[in-house]
């Protein structure tokens, strides 16, 4: 691990704003995180991000920001077309930390690339690559499409059936994803038996982020009404 989490939490404690570099989200222990003194975000760029920064600060400041920018870079149309490895691969000559470098992903003939502010200004700057002629455009902190607030009613708690509902599919396709490893309840690979409580957050690679807020009601039947804050 590249850092100690009870190291930043008591800086933070202290009156500190901090954060982690670019670090994989599994790293990070949730539990840890549940502090009266402290507030935390995690941000990667994207509402499923594997790899993330973590800042942390005392709960008398209202927000921060994330300090992630997400960028979309399109190469020129030329031959042989660029995969996300090829991409990589002209990324690395640039010789960019690999800390200040979140997840890479393919969009409409280009590539988003999550990055931290600093890295974001010398990516903005490109104007080649490799070669070939680069248009550089920010998206933003979030190349997620929206973010709903929802009320869903679950006969359990389990992950599989909280994750289905919440996302609006079928129980098993959800199901196909936890199986193939997709699926991240707190950042550590999710079982469909395991129960999501509030405070908890809930990753499917391809479909978003569900943070579980709160457990709304008991209905007469004895399913749970919950609201979820669903990031896609």
């Amino acid at each position: 691990m590249k850092f100690k989490l009870n190291t930043l939490i008591n800086q933070a404690r202290g009156g500190r704003v901090v954060r982690t570099p670019f670090v994989d989200g599994d790293e990070i222990d949730r539990r840890m995180l549940q502090d009266d003194e402290v507030r935390h975000k995690i941000a990667g760029g994207f509402p499923d991000a594997r790899r993330v920064i973590l800042t942390l600060h005392p709960a008398h400041i209202p927000e921060v920001d994330s300090a992630v920018t997400v960028l979309r870079l399109t190469p020129e149309d030329a031959a042989p077309a660029w995969d996300l490895q090829d991409f990589s691969v002209q990324l690395r000559r640039l010789e960019l930390n690999e800390d200040q470098l979140g997840d890479l992903r393919e969009d409409r003939g280009g590539f988003l690339l999550a990055a931290t502010s600093k890295a974001a200004q010398t990516l903005a700057a490109l104007t080649e690559l490799g070669g070939r002629h680069v248009d550089v455009e920010e998206v933003g902190e979030s190349a997620g499409k929206s973010s709903k607030v929802r009320e869903v009613v679950v006969p359990s708690m389990r992950v599989d059936v909280v994750g289905a509902k919440g996302f609006g599919v079928s129980r098993a396709y959800f199901q196909q994803g936890i199986d193939g490893g997709k699926v991240r309840l707190n950042g550590q690979p999710a079982r469909a038996s395991s129960e999501i409580r509030e405070g908890d957050s809930l990753a499917a690679e391809g479909l978003g982020r569900i943070d579980f807020k709160r457990v709304v009601n008991e209905t007469r039947r004895g399913n749970f009404k919950v609201e979820l804050d669903v990031h896609r």
